[in-house]
């Protein structure tokens, strides 16, 4: 009996870390739960709405929603959800956003911006559970719109979506990196001799 169960110990050992494969470094946050009640013939029916955000803290990040009549099963329904809407997000340095961005969704409005290094995340609520999971380190966040998380959540997305690397933006124009980051750093110097060119 003894030897049976440490078999079956070491089997769920060894099963562990195929079941969880790539996702396994993978985190997650629940950011808001919402009891949520549908009136029926015999009285009130009550289930649960959970909102999750999950992350690799390298760059990728999605959100899911998920509804059920106990927590636990509506957790793992929204984390399903999020782990298929993952987005990848570029990073500067793996710490921070390449550049300001804007977000709005129905009521919800929020702005993140790149910050130096030892900032860290200065945002609240929803927004911090997006950007924490999301992997960066430095970043000022700030929502000036509603406070319900699902369009907050919803609206810093929308904000990291439009987040560009300067390697995607050489590739669009058909140019080197070397050239689209010296014209960052030199401003207006590097304009005129564009023009001359």
């Amino acid at each position: 009996m003894a030897r049976e169960q440490q078999r079956g110990d070491r089997r769920d050992r060894r099963d562990r870390p195929q079941e969880e494969g790539p996702e396994s470094d993978i985190v997650e946050k629940l950011v808001h739960i919402n009891r949520v009640a549908a009136t029926v013939k015999g009285g009130r029916r009550f289930s649960f709405a959970a909102l999750m955000v999950v992350g690799d803290q390298k760059g990728r990040v999605g959100f899911g929603h998920g509804k059920a009549r106990e927590v636990p099963e509506a957790i793992r329904k929204a984390t399903e959800e999020a782990k298929k809407s993952m987005i990848r997000v570029p990073l500067r340095e793996s710490r921070t956003l390449h550049h300001d961005g804007n977000g709005r969704w129905g009521a919800g409005k929020v702005m993140v911006r790149s910050a130096p290094p030892g900032t860290g995340i200065i945002a609240g609520g929803p927004m911090r559970a997006v950007l924490e999971t999301l992997g960066v380190q430095d970043v000022v966040g700030k929502s000036t719109g509603s406070s319900n998380p699902y369009n907050m959540v919803r609206a810093t997305f929308e904000a990291l979506k439009v987040q560009s690397s300067p390697r995607q933006i050489a590739a669009k124009r058909g140019k080197k990196v070397s050239d689209v980051l010296s014209r960052r750093a030199d401003g207006a110097s590097a304009a005129p001799e564009a023009v001359e060119g």
